[in-house]
Parts: structure tokens; C-alpha cells; sequence
């Protein structure tokens, strides 16, 4: 018997078909707008769960500071859990402090230009929020806290609106926010990506195996990232007798 070889660009591409085979069903059999957006953000937060290193998590969430404001809900959130307690986790509502984010995505069922701006300002309402930066005690003494990285955010679908999905009406929809509401990088499943190896935001690429390519970016991007800085504890304890 002939022994079954190993193939890496198979892997790869059996990564892909599966992420873009979900996210089709999740659109053709579910019949409610609601249950098809709850499908489509499991689709993803699986893939993170179950790929990236265990000291990332993948959530839906609400994200909040210790100046007490909040972001609007966000569809996927990767964040630390290795050194980041949740603030609150009740029947899948949960929040997490703004210093445990390293990445909020927004999942659609398709790209369009209002998903778009939805996307930047949700994601703007997370940038915005206040992060502390505690000192940490190390084998080499006190180190002053580090300064908060950048947070990264994304866009997810599986389909385009347009008929061609990566021409300039994606960029410019793109280009609408650079600040607060940027969009870093995305994600359409079925096309291709924007954003990644190494290209400017709005540059899309055309991929077969695009929701693989996406999640090696984004193990690339966290690497950059490092450590989130640590939690200033006593931030939030003040609110304890503000309640």
C-alpha cells in the first residue's frame, strides 16, 4: 500500500474551504438576519479559538475602561487572558478591560459600504476608551508600565455586494476613516484580503485561500504586538464605592 504523503499547501487550503463552507451555510440556511450574523461571528471565533496560541482569546464583547465608559458591542475580540481578569461574564454578555484588547473585528455576511462605516465606528468607540499601564515587578527590579500598543481592527465577511469585490469602491469606502475607526486589515472569504502581507489597509489582494492567508497575518500582527500592558488594578477599584 502506497503510504498517504503529507502536503502542506493541502492544509492550507483545507483550512480555508472549511471557514468559507461554514460561513456559506451559516448565509443559505439560516433564515433569520439576526441568526445569520450569530452564525457568521461563531464561524470566525472558532477559527481564533481553536488556531491561535492558548494566551489569546476570541470573544463577542463589550469592552470598558476605568474611567467607566463603554464601547458599543463588539463581534469578535481578541484579547489576553493570560494576565487580564474579565470584568463581567454572565450568559455569553461579556466585558473586558480596554487593556486586555489586541484586536476587534467586525463580521458580516458581506462587505458593503455601510457595513463598512459601521464597522469604523464601532471600532473607534473601543479605541477610545482609557488604558492604564502599570509598573511590573521583574527578576531585574520595577519597570515602568509599557506604552499601550495599537489596536488592531478588521473587518470579516464572506461575500462582496460589488460586482467587482476589490476595486476602488472598497478603497475609498476604506479611506472614509484613517483614524480612530481605521480599518487595519479583512477579511472576505469567498475573494480574498485586504490589508495584509505587508500592504497598505486599503490594497486588496485577490486569494484562494484567503481566510488561511488572514490568519497567519494575524498571528504575524499579534507577535508585533507583544505583551498588553498590565492592568492598573486600583484604576477600577475606585468605582467600588461609586457604584
Amino acid at each position: 500500500m502506497k503510504k498517504r504523503q503529507w502536503s502542506l499547501p493541502k492544509l492550507m487550503e483545507g483550512l480555508h474551504e472549511k471557514v468559507a463552507r461554514d460561513l456559506k451555510i451559516a448565509r443559505e440556511t439560516l433564515g433569520h438576519p439576526v441568526a445569520k450574523g450569530d452564525g457568521s461571528q461563531a464561524v470566525w471565533i472558532t477559527l481564533f479559538e481553536n488556531h491561535l496560541p492558548q494566551r489569546y482569546r476570541a470573544q463577542t464583547a463589550t469592552i470598558v475602561d476605568s474611567n467607566g465608559s463603554f464601547s458599543d458591542q463588539i463581534d469578535v475580540v481578541l484579547y489576553d487572558r493570560q494576565y487580564s481578569p474579565f470584568i463581567f461574564n454572565f450568559k455569553g454578555q461579556v466585558v473586558i478591560p480596554a487593556e486586555a484588547v489586541y484586536a476587534v473585528f467586525e463580521a458580516k455576511q458581506e462587505i458593503t459600504k455601510p457595513n463598512i462605516a459601521y464597522a469604523q465606528q464601532k471600532i473607534a468607540s473601543v479605541r477610545q476608551l482609557h488604558r492604564t499601564s502599570a509598573n511590573v515587578q521583574t527578576v531585574d527590579g520595577l519597570r515602568p508600565g509599557k506604552t499601550p500598543q495599537h489596536i488592531l481592527g478588521g473587518f470579516l465577511a464572506f461575500e462582496c455586494r460589488w460586482k467587482r469585490p476589490f476595486d476602488q469602491t472598497l478603497a475609498r469606502a476604506l479611506n472614509v476613516d484613517q483614524n480612530d475607526g481605521r480599518l487595519d486589515l479583512g477579511c472576505i472569504a469567498a475573494h480574498g484580503t485586504f490589508g495584509c502581507n505587508g500592504a497598505d489597509c486599503t490594497t486588496a489582494c485577490y486569494d484562494t485561500k484567503a481566510a488561511t492567508c488572514f490568519l497567519l497575518e494575524i498571528m504575524t500582527r499579534l507577535q508585533e504586538c507583544g505583551t498588553v500592558p498590565a492592568i492598573d488594578f486600583r484604576a477600577y477599584s475606585k468605582w467600588l464605592s461609586n457604584g
